[in-house]
Formats: structure tokens, sequence, C-alpha cells
């Protein structure tokens, strides 16, 4: 279809496209690949029998992102017998590829941040992995986007703790290479 000289997507075909976003952050919420994929297909399943609720020219993304996240506190509030911080949860067993480096650093980046509070690893995931605007995010967690920037300033400083590295002084710029790519800001905006 086109509109003003640019082509239209339907709903379903917008939806679509955002699926494997959608995946990506339901595995980083459970840490388990089969309640992930249970998840999206629920959030999709839901979406599409609300379609007449969304608004055309509101941001699919968030809103989509906002029922997924819905659904996994639901889900977690059915699931009391899961505790998704102890230590026989999935990502504390998971193995990092034999001989890799990176595979060590992104194993431990990601036991770290399952340590993280619920508040603050779902900022950390929506800004820094997902790469959302504060706005974006703060619609997703329907919290003002102060509030997402100081989540995400607490999350980022726990980070560094738990990766053994020094806290972040006021006003210095000695940041380790590591850090700096593991947890900078991708969209301020």
């Amino acid at each position: 279809m086109q509109a003003g000289g640019r082509c239209v997507l339907s709903f379903e075909t917008e939806l679509l496209a955002h699926l494997p976003q959608l995946r990506r952050y339901a595995r980083a919420l459970t840490g388990d690949r089969a309640w992930a994929d249970d998840l999206v297909q629920d959030a999709t399943e839901r979406a599409l029998g609300r379609s007449k609720a969304f608004r055309a020219g509101t941001n699919l993304r968030a809103w989509l992102f906002t029922i997924m996240r819905n659904l996994y506190i639901d889900q977690l509030r059915g699931r009391r017998d899961i505790a998704v911080d102890d230590e026989t949860a999935p990502w504390r067993q998971m193995a990092a590829p034999v001989g890799e480096v990176d595979g060590l650093v992104l194993r431990d980046v990601q036991r770290a941040l399952y340590c993280l509070p619920v508040e603050q690893r779902e900022v950390m995931l929506l800004v820094c992995v997902e790469e959302m605007s504060y706005q974006e995010a703060s619609v997703v967690l329907n919290v003002p986007a102060g509030t997402v920037m100081s989540r995400l300033s607490r999350a980022r400083e726990h980070m560094r703790v738990l990766l053994g590295e020094e806290p972040q002084r006021r006003g210095s710029s000695s940041v380790s290479p590591a850090s700096a790519s593991s947890l900078k800001v991708v969209n301020r905006t």
C-alpha cells in the first residue's frame, strides 16, 4: 500500500518485524529459552487480539514490549514456585564457550545482570540491549523518564561492582574498555 508516497505496512507485518527483538528481550528477562518462546507467543496472540486497541501513529514497539512485560509479571506471579534469582536458576549454570575469552566475559556480564534487582535489570535490557530511548523505556515500564535514567544509573553502578570494577567517582573520566563497551548508553533521546 502507498500513502503519501511511502509504503504503509500492515499491523501484522510490523508486528512480525519486531519478533526478533521481542524474543531477545524475553530470553533476557526469563533466562529460559522455552519460557521466552511461550512469552513471545502469548504476547503476540494478545497483541493480535487487541490490534484494534493500538493507535496508528504511536510506537508499536513500545506497545508490544509493554504487553510482553505485563505478561511476564503475571507469569512470575503465577510461578511462585520458581525463584528467578536463586542459585539453581538456568543462567547460573550456563557454560561459556570453550577457549573463548569473550564467552567468559559475556557469561560474567550475564550472571551479573541477573543479580540486579528486577527494576534495574529491565531498564538495562531495554536501554542498553534493545536500544530504546529513555522515553520509550518509560512507556514500557510505565514510569517517568527520570526514573528510567535513575534506575539505569544505579544498574550501571551495580554492574560495575558486580563485575569487580571500581565504582565511578563523580567527575571521573577513567572507564575501563570492558565497562565502556558493555555499559554504554546506546540511545539517549
